[in-house]
């Protein structure tokens, strides 16, 4: 096991005069430190349904802080830092016993994509070098490592963006110099890339901007797209642009290297005849940013966001100021349907060493709360999570915050923001002690239950304190993959339901219906929440199909 290196006096004292920062204005949340050292720099993540997470870094940084078991190595000849590596660059890391497992990955898997399968087994395409056309596959067991399916991508992918489809298939969209798409797994019809123009008219010279697009099954099975400051409503099956969106006002990239960040909007009223989708895109940094940056100019992050009801006839961008400008945050929707704003710089881009001044608040938006206050800073961190960091919900509620390589390798030492391998947990207010009474507990059906489209369930659950019966949801959520300031398949889902009916002292039952459609809930599994007076119970793995 390698040793990491002391972080310089000089890093210690940069972090400490940050602490202040919007200390006055903090609303709540508290940030735990889970692990020192996780061995590799947690820049992509995913959460299993067996409460584990997926992390990995890239292949070619150079020997990393965790090595692999029984004297294992990697042998790889194509590799452009070492051929043989005896370090893991993917670790697993058990939420239940707080440890991590080093995991074997042999081509570079660095700013690649991927998303869960309908059997829960992460789908991880793309990468660097040797792994830009590879397919690699890991699933939930408490031995399994990754399996290299090969290169069955047709077209290099790097920065590209998945999505589940209501199909159970992937859809994989754009990457560097990919102005295409294609699917996974292939059939006879789609052995072929597909042609996206909007994704070349998007791109900016010697900047891009439009990599990572961010992508959303919207409720009529075609695929919002964003990229760089527009979007369209695209229907894959006929690769035909069906929608073409506004401009996002001001103009400004969103996408990386502007690295902002976006999310699909807790959609609701499912049985209605019309269900609403609305996309919320904020931060970034302003056009031009990026080559100023690489000269040493780093002009100050986007605080705008961008909300669009995407179901509109005529649909038109709602702009709201963020408390604190944000460029390489990542947004993770709460089990309350609140979204966690989190991680990143208030100056420069993307890229390496090319930003600065961290964010280290993070910050809460109540997308149901009137215009002009839905914004909440929470308290500050005191560790700086800058390019390559990411987060994600787990099942407790807490939100899992790693990553932070800003350098070409893993470096600890002489740069101004050394490569990150801590991991810690930030607990939203809904998690303090003083909201026990109202918490509920989930108490059937057991987790990982299996449902079907439009099939009604009964979820009982106990709540110690009073119950307000009007004050109850049940919300579900699929976990997303996390890289570069985008969460691919990250959607929520408040479930229709009946009547709170009392059946014992302290427990109660709910009856709910699930989705009727793959196109408003992709098939999976999600994490299910009986949420009361906005306080969220533990979560249940559910299956959809």
């Amino acid at each position: 096991m390698a040793i990491r290196t002391t972080i310089p006096l000089l890093n210690i004292l940069w972090q400490l005069l940050l602490l202040h920062q919007n200390l006055a204005d903090a609303a709540g949340g508290k940030w735990q430190l889970l692990k020192s050292n996780i061995g590799i720099s947690a820049m992509h993540m995913q959460l299993l349904n067996n409460d584990r997470v997926i992390m990995y870094d890239r292949t070619d940084f150079g020997a990393s802080n965790i090595s692999l078991p029984n004297g294992r190595c990697r042998n790889n000849p194509n590799d452009l830092a070492l051929k043989v590596d005896c370090t893991a660059h993917s670790v697993e890391y058990d939420v239940s016993t707080n440890s991590v497992r080093p995991l074997m990955v042999q081509t570079d898997v660095w700013c690649s994509s991927g998303s869960v399968n309908a059997d829960g087994s992460l789908v991880q395409t793309g990468g660097f070098n040797d792994g830009e056309r590879m397919v690699r596959v890991v699933k939930p067991c408490n031995t399994c490592d990754w399996q290299e399916m090969g290169s069955n991508l047709i077209q290099s992918r790097w920065y590209s963006t998945n999505h589940i489809l209501p199909d159970g298939r992937q859809i994989i969209i754009g990457g560097r110099k990919a102005f295409n798409y294609e699917f996974y797994p292939k059939t006879a019809s789609t052995n072929n890339v597909f042609s996206l123009p909007f994704l070349q008219q998007t791109n900016n010279p010697r900047e891009e901007n439009n990599l990572f697009p961010f992508v959303f099954l919207n409720v009529d099975g075609n695929l919002f797209i964003f990229a760089n400051d527009r979007a369209i409503l695209f229907d894959y099956k006929v690769n035909k642009v069906v929608k073409t969106y506004p401009q996002i006002p001001g103009g400004d990239p969103r996408n990386y290297p502007s690295s902002g960040s976006a999310v699909l909007l807790p959609l609701k009223n499912l049985r209605a005849q019309t269900v609403q989708a609305e996309v919320l895109v904020c931060g970034g940094a302003p056009r031009g940013s990026y080559p100023k940056a690489d000269k040493g100019e780093f002009i100050g992050a986007l605080n705008t966001c961008g909300r669009i009801t995407i179901t509109d006839p005529n649909p038109q961008w709602t702009v709201e100021t963020m408390p604190l400008a944000r460029t390489m945050g990542d947004m993770v929707i709460l089990p309350d349907g609140n979204v966690l704003i989190i991680n990143g710089a208030a100056a420069g881009t993307a890229g390496w060493q090319i930003a600065r001044k961290p964010v280290l608040s993070p910050v809460i938006y109540r997308p149901d709360n009137p215009l002009g206050s839905r914004f909440e800073v929470q308290n500050s961190n005191t560790i700086p999570r800058m390019y390559h960091s990411t987060a994600v919900l787990l099942r407790d509620g807490r939100v899992l915050v790693g990553g932070s390589n800003p350098n070409e390798f893993y470096n600890f030492t002489g740069v101004l923001f050394p490569t990150e391998l801590s991991l810690e947990a930030f607990s939203p207010s809904y998690l303090d002690p003083e909201s026990s009474n109202l918490r509920p507990q989930i108490i059937s059906p057991a987790s990982r239950h299996k449902t079907k489209y439009g099939k009604s369930v009964n979820i009982r659950f106990t709540v110690s304190g009073l119950l307000n019966t009007d004050l109850v949801k049940v919300t579900m959520v699929a976990p997303g993959f996390n890289t570069h300031s985008n969460t691919m398949n990250q959607r929520m889902l408040v479930l229709s339901s009946g009547k709170v009916r009392r059946i014992g002292k302290s427990s109660y039952q709910i009856n709910l219906i699930f989705p009727n459609s793959g196109k408003l809930a992709p098939p999976g599994y999600y994490m299910l929440f009986v949420v009361h007076q906005e306080i969220p119970s533990e979560g249940i793995w559910i299956k959809i199909q």
